[in-house]
């Protein structure tokens, strides 16, 4: 700016056309449905996580964000795989709905930029929802670049004459309103109820803000712009489509063949020596009393999952590069067949093992997470025998390993483990088999899997049907009493398998306070206790 003559000359405005930064032009242009996607957003956020009190409002969050994310997306290239993983949030929130948990709630985070990639046409690999993850704060700030741009050129468009034609016909209008309005009390009295029932409620609204809270909005609404405009990866990817250099030998033997002829030759006949005693040992027979449950049945299946994994990671590393371009690579894979069907042998012997203990003493989540692990590691090898069978390279491979990682974690969050291991149990104890009760005592019962319990107050076993009756009727008063509380009554704070549980327990377990009755009631659960603690 300058002064010339004593009048002041106001900068040139050719600034304004400066050429782009590359990153900003290829920003397009805000549209509506991208503000409404974001205020949205916002908002439910706002409501739903930093106001709320319970997994109802993440349910809330993950169920809006592939509605709010496809509206207003810059990046859209339809398809299948955005239904697909539109549908996997929507199964997490209803988990999160029926009985939530962080492992659910973190889930669902990390399928957000998998379904980002997906809706640009991209193949959701994990390293590739890493990648936007990591570069969400950038691009949240080349899409805050190009809100400015888009509002510079939107204010532009006006001039002083285009402002008073609007500012004019309002401000006289107004004024006329004023006047009639004057000119008639109840209209007046109307007003006045109605403008200060709407000052109450914006004062309830914006007085509660506080600092943490607006920074809290302002960091959503920066992540929210980071997926409605992401920085997708470029063409550099680890599981490119492309043949890859290791697959572009020549047909040349290579020194290390004997190596890997002998290498597997010996775990050949090493696991067909342990197979034969684990068969011998393990399979067939009634243990005895004091049997180590504990060191065969579960750190036991632990080590064989271990031996499984490490089959795993020296099939990949002995079946790439320049060894699968040797001449006499059918013998290794003949004998790579040989392994990988005692190596299936050995997971369905890891699957006995852990039948061997949920017959013991029931189920567990523990148990269950090692039913899935197992199979994850199953599923791996069996992605290795297919890389070796299609000469795929190891890109393809860890791709594919860590999509089925991420499967596993996802099918174990939304499945109901501790309804399902309860309701098991349960059967067992109702059949006659009182082992399984140990795990009413000694494993964390949520909600979900107290569902499962109140069969058991027909069990024929008094110290079994006492005792449950006194964890039942503990349980009643605390989830009454959590009802009671300002912040259960909260819409985010709602859970299915909470209310269900208390219902179920209103009509089924009659509730006796007071000191005789409380003293009564520990006595049972502690007789019942001890009486389950010689099956643990």
């Amino acid at each position: 700016m300058s002064t010339i003559n004593g009048a002041v000359e106001l900068p040139d405005e050719s600034f304004l056309d400066r050429p782009e930064h590359p990153l900003l032009a290829e920003q397009p242009a805000v549209g509506w449905l991208e503000l409404i996607s974001l205020l949205t957003t916002v908002a439910l956020a706002d409501l739903a996580l930093y106001r709320g009190h319970g997994y109802a409002g993440w349910a809330a969050i993950l169920a809006a964000a592939p509605v709010l994310l496809l509206v207003g997306s810059t990046r859209r290239a339809g398809g299948l795989a955005p239904l697909v993983i539109g549908l996997m949030l929507w199964a997490i929130a209803l988990r999160l709905v029926w009985c939530g948990g962080p492992l659910a709630a973190g889930v669902g985070l990390v399928l957000l930029p998998a379904y980002v990639l997906a809706l640009g046409g991209r193949v959701p690999y994990l390293f590739d929802g890493l990648a936007v993850m990591a570069r969400l704060v950038v691009a949240g700030c080349w899409g805050v670049a190009a809100y400015g741009r888009d509002a510079v050129k939107f204010c532009r468009k006006f001039v002083p004459s285009q402002w008073i034609a609007t500012a004019l016909p309002l401000g006289v209008g107004s004024l006329f309103a004023v006047v009639f309005l004057m000119a008639n009390p109840d209209l007046v009295t109307e007003f006045n109820q109605r403008l200060s029932e709407l000052m109450e409620v914006l004062r309830d609204w914006i007085i509660p803000y506080s600092v943490w809270e607006v920074l809290f909005c302002l960091g959503v609404a920066w992540a929210a712009i980071g997926l409605l405009r992401p920085l997708l990866p470029g063409i550099a990817n680890i599981a490119s489509p492309q043949p890859s250099s290791d697959m572009s030998f020549e047909p040349t033997p290579v020194p290390l063949y004997a190596a890997i002829r002998n290498t597997l030759l010996v775990v050949i006949g090493l696991f067909g020596a342990y197979l034969i005693f684990e068969f011998r040992t393990l399979w067939f027979r009634d243990f005895p009393k004091k049997f180590h449950y504990s060191g065969y049945a579960h750190e036991g299946a632990a080590w064989l999952t271990i031996a499984l994994a490490l089959a795993t990671a020296v099939l990949s590393l002995i079946f790439r590069g320049r060894t699968q371009h040797d001449p006499r690579i059918g013998r290794l894979r003949t004998l790579a067949a040989i392994w990988s069907a005692e190596s299936v042998i050995l997971a369905v012997a890891v699957y006995h093992r852990l039948f061997i203990y949920v017959g013991y003493n029931g189920m567990t989540r523990m148990r269950f997470v090692g039913y899935f692990g197992v199979t994850a590691v199953v599923v791996g090898f069996l992605l290795v025998v297919v890389k070796i069978a299609r000469q795929k390279d190891f890109g393809w491979l860890l791709q594919r390993h860590l999509w089925t990682l991420s499967l596993a974690v996802y099918l174990f969050a939304i499945t109901p483990v501790d309804y399902l291991a309860m309701q098991y149990n349960v059967q067992r104890v109702l059949a006659g088999d009182p082992a399984p009760s140990v795990q009413f005592s000694v494993q964390p019962l949520n909600a979900e899997a107290l569902l499962a319990l109140p069969p058991l107050l027909a069990c024929e076993n008094e110290t079994i049907r006492a005792g449950i009756q006194a964890l039942l009727t503990d349980q009643q008063m605390k989830a009454e009493e959590v009802a009671r509380h300002p912040a259960g009554g909260h819409w985010t704070a709602f859970q299915v398998a909470n209310r269900k549980l208390l219902r179920q327990l209103q009509a089924s377990v009659p509730v006796h306070t007071g000191h005789p009755a409380d003293a009564a009631r520990q006595n049972a659960w502690e007789r019942f206790r001890a009486y389950a603690y010689q099956w643990y």
